[in-house]
């Protein structure tokens, strides 16, 4: 059963106490809302995103080894042959709207009974709710709402893992981590303060991350002059070293010098692997944007090859440079400035001009389910689009924090 035309898909990433990607959570949104999910019919709507997510593009292309926090409305908890097959991965999320029955904690026990993790979320405890403390391992909090201490200790005290949701800045970051929540969602790492925040003495600077990437999108690379450069990054050297030694790129040789390395990996790879490890710098918050970077630019060049009949290259290159401005800290104009891109790519960065534009814009709209006037058709090409994207993204990103 292909998703349903009226929504989008997404995935949004949880971190640690270390802001290393621990999990994502599977969202499902209306294509009319930019803000939240509008959904009538949400045991439709939770099959649908199951079907196209688990089943059509399956677990480990979404989110590798990693957790999957699942949105589960109540019909479909007591429906356990419904779950997801994938009980060591995936969290059920048991909506704020399902109150602590005895058919919903009989439900919920035997869930738990499967294997899978239980999470409470945007909990709220009160009379109707407090029953369902007997069955969760997670609670998800919004932190734009005021939260009692004495409702963290007492969740703390029985054990249970603290999820701090819509956290928007590093200072909301580091204070929910003294007061013991563990696992973080929100934007507060996509954001340009964050800079003086998180960053820390590292090998190289922006420029000369600028010029690697100069160097990778040049007609006839020189591996040997982009190996030069890179060797002034050691830490990138140890990030590609180390995401060659995964299962994705296990060769029956070892790898004993770089320049095998950029060999083995062909220019293609070695393009997409490089800059990406460029853009992050190993920053913690960079690092979290990695998955959305590659996944916009995977979905740019399919929107290129397959609807926009344009330069799939080019595509892709606009999609991997979009985001430049956070990842390397500097304004786009300045970036476009740096690199050898031609006129078409520096005005769909700049100003969204031009067929490369229009595919930018098109997926940056569809991430932020802002389809106001797109046909069930187009919704649906969108959300295949985005899955395959995805997974790609997270193909090319094996290994990254081994």
């Amino acid at each position: 059963m292909p998703l349903s035309q009226s929504y989008c898909v997404a995935l949004q990433p949880i971190c640690d106490l270390n802001m290393v990607h621990v999990a994502d959570e599977l969202l499902y949104r209306s294509a009319s809302s930019t803000t939240k999910a509008i959904i009538n019919n949400e045991l439709e709507a939770t099959a649908r995103a199951c079907n196209a997510a688990f089943y059509e593009t399956g677990i480990e292309n979404l989110c590798g080894s990693g957790k999957l926090f699942f949105n589960a409305p109540r019909e479909w908890l007591l429906k356990p042959e419904l779950l997801p097959p994938y009980p060591e991965q995936v969290v059920i999320e048991v909506l704020e709207t399902v109150e602590g029955d005895e058919d919903i904690l009989t439900a919920l026990r035997h869930v738990k009974a499967l294997g899978y993790q239980i999470a409470l979320d945007d909990f709220v405890l009160n009379e109707q709710t407090r029953p369902l403390l007997e069955v969760a391992d997670i609670i998800k909090l919004d932190m734009l709402d005021a939260q009692q201490k004495s409702n963290i200790e007492l969740y703390l005290d029985q054990g249970i893992t603290l999820l701090a949701e819509k956290v928007e800045d590093v200072a909301m970051f580091e204070r929910c981590k003294e007061v013991g929540f563990t696992l973080f969602q929100g934007y507060f790492y996509a954001k340009p303060e964050i800079k003086s925040a998180t960053s820390v003495d590292r090998s190289g600077n922006a420029n000369v991350r600028l010029e690697i990437l100069n160097e990778l999108y040049v007609c006839d690379v020189d591996l040997e002059k982009v190996e030069k450069l890179l060797v002034l990054e050691p830490q990138l050297v140890v990030r590609l070293l180390k995401m060659m030694n995964s299962a994705q790129y296990k060769r029956a040789n070892v790898i004993s010098n770089l320049h095998q390395a950029l060999t083995l990996l062909g220019l293609e790879k070695l393009r997409t692997l490089v800059s990406t490890l460029v853009l992050a710098n190993d920053d913690p918050c960079r690092m979290l944007l990695l998955p959305k970077v590659l996944t916009r630019a995977a979905m740019c060049r399919a929107l290129a090859e397959n609807e926009f009949k344009s330069n799939s290259d080019e595509a892709f290159l606009v999609g991997m440079l979009s985001m430049a401005d956070l990842m390397l800290g500097q304004p786009i104009n300045k970036v476009c400035e740096q690199l050898p891109i031609n006129q078409d790519s520096v005005e769909a960065l700049i100003s969204h001009k031009g067929k490369l534009g229009s595919i930018l814009n098109l997926v940056k709209t569809f991430e932020k389910a802002d389809l106001h006037s797109a046909n069930g058709t187009t919704v649906d090409k969108l959300n295949g689009y985005y899955l395959d994207s995805r997974s790609w993204a997270m193909t090319m990103l094996a290994g990254l924090y081994d």
